[in-house]
């Protein structure tokens, strides 16, 4: 395949190129495209520079398989055009996940949906695709109804210069001078709050209807309830989610256990004794969303509670952007 990256010199393009490597993916050429100001630049690819190119103005990436990661702006501009050229689009942006010509797919959940393509394949929102990695299996198992998600959200969801905003205001805030937003609206170092995203009238931001209404269309129920409140937290990398599921009919710990520990893509860390759980920093850098604290729901007899953690620039983005093309 002829592979070409948009937004190659983000935190998300870096990825794509460490897991097209690492994973040996079957390519035969590689371009790298970013905006006109990184023109000049290079990435490194399997230890060899690749240039660094603008977007061409006639759409034709010459590629087979088009990562975009430049945003939502750059990819409803141009995602058609470059799927006109014979490309196959895996679209990382919010641009195109609930548009119903385009497949949302987390490939453990329903990878059915990438051959209903037609030119554009949309990766889901990084909190969403932690979250179904569990949930999708106790679906298939009991018939999910209900959930309750509260997220612990890294920075990293806001890209490498919220990395470094993180990094310098913990020093900062160490040398007692006070703590300067710039990519965030609070201080985010020994802070947290709710997500920066647009709140709605409803009281619901963005990133909370996300979960909502990708977790419908990937799961096939247009009927699931689903409330959401997301937070940022000052972590590097790797989000965390408490959740709290119904089912059709009430689900032992025992039954819920066993789902999970036959889930593609999960690993149970769950040790009560030990008191170790899923956490961030063990998250980083796996490519399985850790699984534990499962329990049943002390409020709710038959649901289940359990609490998770996966690598948001990983799992979250470009490796499931990756594995997507691997079926194609």
């Amino acid at each position: 395949m002829r592979i070409a990256i948009v937004g190659a010199t983000g935190a998300v393009g870096q990825e794509l190129l460490e897991l097209l490597a690492e994973r040996g993916f079957p390519l035969t050429s590689l371009r790298a495209f970013a905006s006109a100001r990184s023109a000049g630049r290079t990435v490194a690819f399997r230890g060899e520079p690749v240039p660094v190119e603008p977007l061409p103005e006639d759409g034709d990436l010459g590629a087979d398989v088009v990562f975009s990661s430049a945003g939502g702006g750059v990819s409803r501009a141009h995602a058609w055009a470059w799927a006109s050229h014979g490309a196959v689009v895996v679209d990382n942006t919010s641009a195109w996940r609930l548009d119903p010509r385009v497949p949302l797919v987390v490939p453990e959940v329903n990878p059915g949906a990438i051959a209903e393509h037609r030119g554009v394949i949309a990766n889901p929102n990084c909190s969403t695709i932690l979250a179904l990695l569990a949930l999708a299996p106790l679906h298939r198992a009991f018939g999910l109804t209900r959930a309750t998600v509260a997220t612990y959200q890294a920075v990293s969801g806001a890209g490498q210069a919220a990395i470094g905003e993180l990094l310098d205001q913990t020093r900062e805030v160490l040398d007692g001078v006070p703590a300067r937003p710039a990519k965030f609206p609070h201080p985010i170092a020994f802070n947290l709050f709710s997500h920066d995203s647009e709140v709605g009238v409803d009281g619901y931001n963005l990133e909370e209807r996300k979960l909502l209404l990708e977790s419908r269309k990937i799961l096939g129920l247009p009927a699931l309830r689903i409330s959401a409140t997301c937070v940022r937290v000052p972590v590097a990398r790797a989000h965390a989610e408490a959740i709290h599921a119904e089912f059709e009919r009430p689900v032992s710990e025992t039954e819920a256990r066993a789902a999970l520990a036959e889930a593609p893509g999960v690993l149970m860390v769950d040790d009560r004794e030990g008191n170790r759980f899923p956490m961030p920093l063990d998250a980083s850098g796996r490519d399985e969303v850790l699984v534990g604290r499962v329990r049943e729901d002390a409020s709710l007899p038959g649901a289940i509670a359990l609490f998770l953690a996966g690598d948001q620039i990983r799992k979250g983005a470009a490796l499931n952007a990756v594995q997507i093309a691997e079926r194609l």
